[in-house]
């Protein structure tokens, strides 16, 4: 009896937040081992679900880097990295989009849906929702910026009842272009923008932002965030992270959460309890 009591407490604990982020739209970018291992993959498919079901209206972005990299070794087609950024050919492009569009998202997709949910996948070339222009042309060929999101094609997804699920390749503005490979940390960030998002998650493989002596920061501002940038506790991957979390809130979004995906449950833990598990980045 006393473990039962314990369950409805709870689920009474998380009722303020559910009650706060009922009809919210969430942005997820879904990433890292919570997107490759079996197992995640299932807690990551219930918590969608459960948020869902409790009127959250979360709209999700993916990556697959590991994926285009084994696709492309597979093919023996050359790919390599400038600052951490795939250098994207016109045939390094045709991969991308079939592992992103033709297969990662429609995994996704069809793991939501025989969970109970109404998931539609999508990229940017659709309804040309996203579009953009080359980060520099002569350096990482068609890797992209971002210039404009429509927002109305994915509010009316969200309101069919929909949760988009959204592979970062974004349209050209010219007749036949072969598209741009986005950032999925960035894109996430602009469609958050572009929606109205209360929130942007990135589920990660760390445990969220942490000091020189590898404790959690649990609470960070922009000021602090910039700090920690400047003296080099913030390094390496997680200066993109955080940048996309900056890109987010001065949009607009009022927090941007980086989690460890690689807890189960990561994403309901840090919604619906107080304490949370990774770090918010606040204006």
């Amino acid at each position: 009896m006393q473990k039962k009591i314990e369950t409805v407490k709870t689920l009474l604990d998380a009722l303020p937040f559910i009650k706060e982020f009922t009809k919210e739209i969430i942005v997820i970018k879904y990433g890292g081992s919570a997107q490759e291992t079996p197992q995640l993959k299932e807690k990551f498919a219930e918590d969608i679900l459960l948020m869902y079901l409790v009127g959250i209206r979360p709209v999700i972005v993916h990556g697959g880097g590991p994926k285009i990299n084994d696709m492309l070794e597979a093919l023996k087609i050359d790919s390599k990295f400038i600052d951490g950024q795939r250098v994207t050919s016109k045939e390094v492009m045709r991969i991308v989009e079939m592992v992103l569009s033709g297969e990662i998202n429609k995994d996704i997709v069809s793991l939501l849906n025989s969970h109970g949910a109404k998931a539609i996948g999508v990229s940017g070339k659709d309804a040309h929702f996203i579009t953009a222009k080359p980060k520099d042309f002569a350096k990482w060929g068609l890797t992209g910026n971002i210039t404009n999101v429509k927002a109305d094609v994915l509010q009316k997804l969200i309101d069919d009842k929909f949760i988009p699920v959204i592979a970062p390749i974004a349209a050209g503005e010219e007749m036949g272009h072969p598209g741009y490979n986005i950032n999925a940390d960035l894109c996430a960030s602009y469609v958050a923008k572009a929606i109205g998002a209360n929130k942007i998650i990135f589920l990660t493989d760390t445990a969220g932002v942490l000091n020189n002596d590898k404790e959690l920061l649990e609470t960070l501002t922009k000021a602090e965030v910039e700090a920690l940038k400047a003296d080099g506790t913030i390094h390496g991957g997680m200066v993109p992270k955080v940048d996309a979390c900056l890109e987010a809130i001065e949009g607009g979004v009022q927090k941007a959460h980086i989690i460890d995906g690689r807890i189960e449950h990561s994403m309901l833990l840090e919604l619906f309890t107080s304490e949370g598990v990774g770090t918010q980045i606040i204006k």
